[in-house]
């Protein structure tokens, strides 16, 4: 081949890379399904910053995922589901749970409430994930 053939392929092979579509980074997110025991607690002032009500459905992260994340989980939801009866919610992440394992959420009796499960029960298992940031149900 020609010295100039070999110009030609290289520049459309170059040219190509630099055509080829930017990945979609940021806009797709792989859900992780996190499994651990819910409890619930009555809240107020959070770790967050923020004031809350029991009436609110908010959720309290382990506080070594809330101090790995540096606060970043605040305000952002997680959907949990309680395995015993399928029962889904949202709750808010306000707060850390000092006595939470890695897999466990504690929750605002309302939160616990609207999982099907009474305050005298007190654990149930769940399993559950965080929502994309700016996600609103």
């Amino acid at each position: 081949m020609a010295p100039f053939t070999y110009c030609a392929l290289a520049l459309a092979f170059v040219g190509s890379a630099f055509a080829a579509p930017a990945p979609l980074s940021g806009l797709l997110e792989k859900r992780v399904d996190h499994s651990g025991r819910g409890t619930f607690f009555n809240v107020g002032l959070g770790a967050c910053g923020k004031v809350n009500k029991d009436s609110d459905h908010i959720v309290a992260i382990a506080s070594t995922r809330f101090q790995a994340a540096k606060g970043g989980s605040c305000d952002q939801f997680v959907q949990i589901t309680n395995k015993k009866n399928g029962k889904k919610a949202f709750g808010l992440v306000r707060d850390s749970c000092p006595g939470c394992s890695d897999g466990d959420l504690d929750m605002s009796p309302s939160l616990f409430q609207a999982l099907g499960a009474s305050l005298d029960q007190g654990v149930m298992d769940i399993v559950w994930h965080f929502e994309p940031k700016g996600f609103r149900p």
